[in-house]
């Protein structure tokens, strides 16, 4: 008998021993505890429309912490009724709690309930990793009794509603209140509580925004748990319940987003939060959707179009008030409005033309309109029939290619007319060639409807931009006087030449069309003017369509398609 007691205690010493040492070893790169109320995170940036109200979130959004009593009651009580009904009871290890998640994930054949406390999940979420091994678990139940030990039951439900995950970028319940119900956390509803305190389980897959009739059903499920725990009656979760709605999400300019954030670079301190107020107008960028996305999927699916960009500019400051750079920004946010370099066939004609008055030449003066060769090449109308002497606003208006090969050469040649475009705005280096005049060099669509401001605003050049904090210097680049000019022939484009589809009875609408070979490209770059004096310089609204693999389309030209979505638009903004 002695001999037994004598060899217990020598083992209980070295089992003692051994888990010491295997503590230890579990505990020797545990993170620094006193860290919990201050996680790094990844600085956020909100970006907002110009009335302030806002697209696109970028990093982590962390609401306003808050306290149990700022909160109304309901919403602390839908969490423990859903992830820890035992949390005011338990040390923070729930081995009954366990047992019942395991007995329910049995019955259910699936998994229906989760086994760690709320204080468990506050130790995962501030100091570990979510990967599944032994070594983690153990921290993670060391830091479990570590919390228990240096908080109350208070304090550990706080840092876990303010710092818990609840998807869309939003962390803490007051970001996630004001991302899904532009509420602070305040004031939630029972209903609003119940949706919040059913997405830690699965962020994604019940986030309101992507998937509204499963975190309705989720909030559903909250609710019965609330019921089971007491925390509100059968009444009054029915009653919640009905209420469970969600506001419109908000509309999310995937490409004009993208292309601000990378700009705002300079505008934000390295490490900080930073709300920013952008050129974009919401209203008009749901209407280019719109009307683009209808486009493609009718008349221009038809046509052999697969794809199509579109801007709209102030044309005064350049202001960028909508951007759509392609079909769909969840399939491909690659950014064909800014991204993308094509041909612009005759949409680049105007630069030519310009030129030509820069060198005394008037819309009334004459050009000739007959076949013509350069070396070997031979440039050709489209309709293939010659008008002999006509004005340049007739050539501009009818979009004649001889007549913008001869202009070219009046102007100097392409280097000359490259010097025009340049500046203008256009920063895409050109051909050194006759075939300049026909819009053989590829350019961007942004750029190209920035480059048409001059013609409207009275001759300046403008910069792009999608940030108010920008400054948008103008630069004269020509007179008023040939600003004039310009806008009269381009006028005549729409009112009775190739571009007729883009008229507006009662508007004045000026722009330019373009096409390339095979009808690869079809543009339309187009003015829409302020209505009444003194009220700005108008928009500009640039619209390609085309294919990405430059595939030809089916004699798609920018006086078709490109015309009448520019129509469409326009009309959409009144």
């Amino acid at each position: 008998m002695l001999w037994l007691l004598r060899w217990g205690f020598i083992g209980t010493v070295w089992g003692s021993l051994a888990a010491v040492i295997l503590v230890l070893w579990f505990a020797r790169d545990l993170p620094r505890p006193e860290d919990a109320t201050d996680p790094a995170r990844r600085p956020s940036l909100v970006l907002q429309d110009r009335n302030g109200r806002t697209i696109a979130n970028y990093g982590d959004l962390v609401g306003e912490p808050l306290r149990l009593n700022e909160l109304p009651p309901a919403l602390p009580a839908a969490i423990v009724a859903v992830e820890d009904r035992r949390f005011w009871h338990h040390p923070g290890i729930d081995p009954i709690g366990l047992a019942r998640a395991a007995w329910v994930n049995l019955t259910s054949g699936r998994v229906v309930q989760g086994g760690s406390t709320l204080t468990q999940q506050v130790a995962k979420t501030l100091f570990l990793s979510n990967a599944r091994t032994v070594r983690r678990k153990v921290q993670e139940l060391l830091l479990t009794l570590w919390l228990e030990e240096h908080f109350t039951k208070r304090e550990i439900l706080e840092i876990y509603l303010n710092r818990v995950y609840l998807g869309a970028g939003a962390w803490g319940v007051d970001a996630g209140a004001r991302t899904y119900f532009g509420v602070s956390a305040r004031k939630v509803t029972v209903a609003q509580a119940a949706v919040l305190a059913g997405l830690p389980r699965a962020p994604s897959r019940f986030n309101p925004r992507s998937n509204p009739a499963a975190a309705a059903a989720r909030a559903r499920e909250v609710l019965a748990a609330m019921v089971e725990a007491g925390a509100i009656t059968a009444a009054q979760a029915q009653e919640a319940a009905a209420q469970i709605a969600f506001p419109p999400s908000p509309v999310a300019p995937g490409w004009f987003a993208d292309w601000v954030a990378e700009r705002s670079q300079a505008l934000v301190e390295p490490g900080h939060d930073a709300v920013l107020r952008t050129t974009l107008d919401s209203r008009y960028q749901t209407v280019v959707e719109k009307r683009l996305s209808a486009l493609l999927a009718g008349p221009a699916a038809a046509a052999g179009v697969t794809q199509g960009a579109a801007v709209i500019l102030d044309a005064g400051t350049g202001a960028v008030r909508a951007m759509v750079g392609g079909r769909d920004y969840r399939d491909s946010p690659f950014n064909r409005a800014v991204l993308a370099r094509r041909q612009p066939g005759s949409a680049f004609k105007p630069f030519v033309w310009l030129a030509a008055l820069q060198k005394g030449l008037t819309p009334d003066d004459t050009v000739l309109d007959s076949p013509l060769r350069i070396g070997t090449w031979s440039p050709v109308n489209f309709e293939r029939r010659y008008l002999g002497e006509i004005t340049l606003e007739e050539a501009l208006a009818q979009s004649i290619n001889t007549a913008a090969v001869r202009l070219l050469i009046k102007a100097g040649g392409p280097k000359a007319v490259a010097s025009v475009a340049a500046r203008m705005g256009i920063a895409d280096r050109l051909p050194n060639d006759a075939s300049l005049a026909l819009g053989t060099g590829e350019v961007g669509l942004l750029e190209l409807t920035a480059a048409y401001a001059p013609f409207f605003n009275g001759g300046d050049r403008i910069v792009p931009h999608g940030l108010e904090q920008t400054p948008h210097g103008r630069v004269q680049v020509m007179t008023p006087e040939e600003a004039a000019m310009m806008q009269r022939m381009l006028t005549a484009v729409v009112t009775r030449g190739t571009g007729r589809s883009a008229f507006i009875a009662g508007r004045d609408i000026a722009g330019k069309t373009g096409t390339t070979q095979d009808s690869r490209d079809a543009w339309f770059i187009g003015h829409l003017a302020a209505k009444g004096a003194g009220s700005g310089n108008g928009l500009l609204i640039g619209v390609w369509l085309g294919n990405d693999d430059n595939a030809p389309t089916r004699n798609v030209q920018g006086g078709t398609l490109p015309a009448r979505l520019f129509h469409d638009i326009a009309l959409g903004l009144d």
